[in-house]
């Protein structure tokens, strides 16, 4: 595929460039709570800009009805954009009608112009072919080249991703190549012993890559929501902790097939209410009381899977270990990810929540190998699916 270096050789100046960026941030009200994806875009944006680009913008931001939400709306992350990159960032009030047309007009070489949340206009996300080809040919008449890299999203097949890669000369940004190289790095030949810290709320959401990564790795580590479908699976009462019934029979399965890889919790902490405030208790997993239930796992399984982290040669984490949001359930998080800071293995945080604990908590971004921008893109790419946003680009460059 052709990247941003190849883009910049060729020269941009003056040229107008369409960037399709992931600027999909946690907002709380009009403030951003989380930036680290506005941080992660602004080198290849700068980038082009420095070059005397035009830049435009394309992104989304939480999951409109394909209509205009003020809630939704990309003016804060425009601010936000602005006061990083050192210079405005004119945002328009539409995604392809009379103002962004003008906005991109108005710009001069080296100006950045974003426009608003592209699912505002329900074409973007439409199944109809057809229908996702009108927005995208709209797009395209207003930009030269298009640069692909909102990995957060490459595994969409949307307007803004994919079929407008397929209407201008198209190249892989800087965040996405990175991207892509540490996922080739994971289901290459990576260094062992190869563990895997899984969190999140349902065993549903990441069976695929369970079953995808199970022949892979050398251990799973099982926490967050998901690990208590788990224990029931192995005949222990969860009380009312989160438990897919439906799952249990295929958490028996995995167990059975692999019992030495999947490890799950010791011991947990449990609460009488989801809540900042509620009354908690450390209990071995055996002991879950009855109306209670587990938000986060123990100290004794924070131990047991630092030990096994601190053996590994690669890692990839993906989903927290309990409700790292609310203080009484943030050290099964903490802990981990403070293994694996403290590892001199190459490690991966799968974007998303894992990311965002970082944040949160306080850990340093630098002592991970990477942290990733797109939690279902890299989970896709493990389960070994192809991602319509990376592979257009491949397409492109062949179709040339």
């Amino acid at each position: 595929m052709k990247t941003l270096d190849d883009l910049l050789a060729e020269g941009v100046a003056g040229r107008r460039v369409l960037v399709r960026a992931d600027l999909n941030v946690p907002l709380d009200g009009d403030k951003i709570t989380d930036d680290g994806r506005v941080r992660a875009s602004l080198p290849t944006i700068s980038r082009l800009a420095a070059a005397g680009a035009r830049v435009v913008v394309a992104a989304h931001l939480g999951r409109p009805k394909g209509a205009p939400e003020p809630k939704y709306s990309l003016a804060p992350v425009a601010a936000r954009l602005g006061e990083l990159l050192g210079a405005p960032v004119a945002l328009a009030d539409d995604v392809v009608g009379a103002s962004a047309k003008s906005t991109v007009d108005g710009l001069a070489d080296g100006g950045v112009a974003l426009l608003e949340n592209v699912r505002f206009d329900a074409r973007e996300t439409s199944k109809d072919a057809a229908e996702r080809g009108a927005l995208a040919d709209e797009f395209a008449a207003m930009a030269d080249a298009f640069v692909s890299d909102g990995f957060g999203v490459v595994h969409r097949k949307q307007a803004s991703v994919y079929d407008v890669a397929t209407r201008l000369p198209a190249y892989a940004g800087g965040l996405v190549l990175a991207e892509v190289e540490v996922l080739k790095r994971l289901t290459g030949d990576p260094a062992r012993p190869y563990v895997v810290a899984l969190g999140g709320s349902k065993v549903s959401d990441k069976l695929a890559v369970i079953e995808a990564l199970l022949p892979k790795v050398d251990k799973i580590l099982v926490g967050g929501g998901m690990c208590f479908t788990f224990l029931a699976a192995e005949g222990l009462g969860v009380g009312d902790s989160l438990l897919e019934a439906e799952m249990i029979d295929t958490c028996k399965r995995l167990l059975a097939e692999h019992p030495d890889k999947i490890l799950l919790p010791a011991d947990v902490v449990i609460a009488d209410a989801f809540a900042a405030d509620a009354n908690t208790h450390t209990v071995l997993a055996a002991n879950i009381r009855e109306g209670w239930k587990g938000l986060d796992v123990g100290p004794i399984t924070v131990e047991r899977y630092a030990e096994v982290i601190a053996a590994a040669g690669t890692i990839f984490w993906n989903g927290p270990m309990g409700v790292f949001e609310y203080a009484p359930f943030a050290e099964g998080t903490r802990g981990v990810a403070q293994a694996i800071v403290d590892s001199s293995a190459f490690s991966v945080v799968g974007g998303g929540d894992s990311a965002a604990a970082v944040r949160l908590l306080g850990l340093p971004e630098d002592g991970f190998s990477h942290i990733s921008t797109g939690g279902g893109a890299s989970l896709e790419y493990l389960e070994g699916k192809d991602l319509p946003g990376v592979l257009v680009l491949d397409t492109a460059l062949e179709a040339e």
